[in-house]
């Protein structure tokens, strides 16, 4: 049965979960003396509560072929000295883990005469609703919803051979307790929708996807025009790809598309900017603050407070209010992503970035809503500026290097420049390059910023978190494609 707590502050939900349950392990007093003994010669550490419900229900081929239910409950907790960090965590909120817990993180500041740091900021802002999304849909409203967008999909189009559809949700309850007493609270609603389609011509077979989702309750994807857009957009691109001829190779101007294609501003760059890599000095940015990296007019944020953003967070998972971080400011280095670890040791403040998978996981700097802001440019100016190139306007996977910054990601969606105009369709293109190079790179900045729909997941280290993404058109001279055209 999915935990309620309509009505509630984020505190009094946490409380009723963790301490107030008839069948609570362990109540705020001794849970506070615990940790207090834990952190007694550390710098700073936290006790990070969580309860998560999570579901996943997936459609192929007008079936339900998987659906499954998950609920979590444990703590981590973390004891920092210095450089060092003694973390330990439990799949349970009891006395006796707490208390072997605390044993254990508290030998990593033995002999150690820490100075506790500074707690963070309170803060009142509530970006999203905290209601938990299962609580007010029946399961097979969701199943329906997914057969529906079955039979809408196959009625679009003949040619589509299968579909298929998946809904998931979570709702994550956090509580973040510290060694003075300070006490934050965090209700996290996240649901996406996802719709893929593989069509067949003349037996040549494309596929085509899209997704959306944020932080709100099952109720906005399920929305008929959401859905539908979501159907129709996954249909466009498959047949798209049914004219794509193989991609050019070679070095090229890039118009890259507004919104998802910010992923690769994220991977290229974002990762390279975390508080974490530049202290130890294995980042292609460390030592290069308020020096020019990147073209003039190239402004990228990390905004955590959008409202109801999939990347957004109220507070991060160390109790500190999420934030608007300048990076690069008119092409200048301003500012890198902290945690309070890497923010101490740096001599600056935490900017909010503290994230955690889950309890089992310590906390690092991470991304939130990574996006560069626009420009002047129309997205038509660009592409006449082209006599040849690629237009790529939707992007699959990457990866990058973060101590080269080199970088390599596929286009799910990328075209022709020719004689500037968009052209054919081109299957196969890979954008290769460097991310510090990149940035000097970019030679027109579109007056078309867009968010992405709301699907990003950023994996560091073993860890996965929720983040969004965003930019304008952009036009990036001399990047080298990868192609398969003979």
């Amino acid at each position: 049965m999915s935990a309620s707590t309509h009505g509630l502050t984020p505190l009094a939900a946490t409380d009723q979960l963790f301490f107030d349950r008839p069948d609570a392990q362990l109540d705020r007093d001794t849970a506070a003396k615990l940790l207090g003994q834990a952190l007694a010669n550390a710098d700073d550490g936290e006790l990070f509560l969580e309860y998560r419900e999570s579901e996943s229900i997936s459609l192929d081929d007008g079936r339900i072929r998987s659906a499954g239910f998950d609920t979590s409950l444990g703590f981590g907790l973390r004891a920092v000295a210095g450089e060092a960090t003694g973390f330990a965590h439990a799949g349970e909120i009891s006395e006796a883990a707490l208390r072997r817990a605390a044993a254990t993180v508290a030998a990593v500041a033995s002999g150690h005469s820490g100075v506790q740091a500074e707690a963070p900021r309170p803060t009142n802002a509530r970006l999203y609703m905290g209601d938990n999304p299962f609580a007010g849909m029946d399961f097979a409203k969701r199943t329906g919803l997914l057969a529906e967008i079955d039979g809408y999909a196959r009625g679009k189009d003949s040619r589509i051979k299968q579909v298929m559809a998946s809904i998931t949700g979570e709702w994550q309850a956090v509580q973040i307790i510290r060694a003075d007493g300070t006490r934050v609270a965090d209700l996290r609603p996240l649901v996406r929708l996802n719709v893929s389609v593989v069509v067949d011509q003349d037996g040549r077979r494309e596929t085509g996807s899209h997704g959306t989702g944020g932080r709100f309750d099952y109720a906005r994807v399920m929305e008929e025009g959401i859905w539908r857009h979501a159907v129709d957009e996954a249909l466009r691109q498959a047949l798209v790809n049914l004219d794509s001829r193989p991609a050019p190779a070679g070095e090229m101007p890039v118009v890259l598309g507004s919104g998802w294609p910010g992923i690769l501003l994220h991977e290229a760059i974002g990762h390279g900017l975390e508080g974490d890599f530049n202290r130890k000095k294995t980042s292609a940015f460390a030592g290069l603050m308020d020096q020019r990296i990147a073209s003039p007019g190239v402004t990228v944020v990390d905004d955590g407070t959008l409202p109801d953003r999939r990347g957004s967070i109220t507070v991060d998972d160390e109790g500190t209010p999420s934030g608007r971080t300048v990076l690069i400011e008119d092409g200048y280095l301003r500012g890198y992503l902290q945690d309070r670890l890497n923010a101490r040791l740096m001599g600056v403040r935490s900017t909010g970035n503290g994230r955690r998978q889950s309890y089992a996981h310590a906390p690092m700097p991470r991304m939130t809503n990574t996006i560069m802001l626009g420009g002047q440019n129309t997205q038509e100016e660009m592409i006449r500026s082209v006599k040849r190139g690629l237009f790529a306007a939707n992007f699959g996977g990457g990866q990058v290097d973060i101590t080269s910054g080199k970088f390599v990601f596929s286009a799910s969606e990328a075209y022709l420049i020719e004689d500037g105009k968009i052209t054919a369709p081109v299957k196969g293109a890979t954008l290769i390059g460097n991310g510090p190079d990149a940035l000097t790179r970019v030679e027109m900045i579109g007056n078309d910023p867009e968010l992405d729909p709301g699907i990003g997941t950023c994996g560091k280290n073993g860890q996965g978190v929720p983040v969004g993404v965003g930019q304008p058109t952009l036009k990036m001279g001399g990047l080298t494609v990868g192609g398969t055209a003979a």
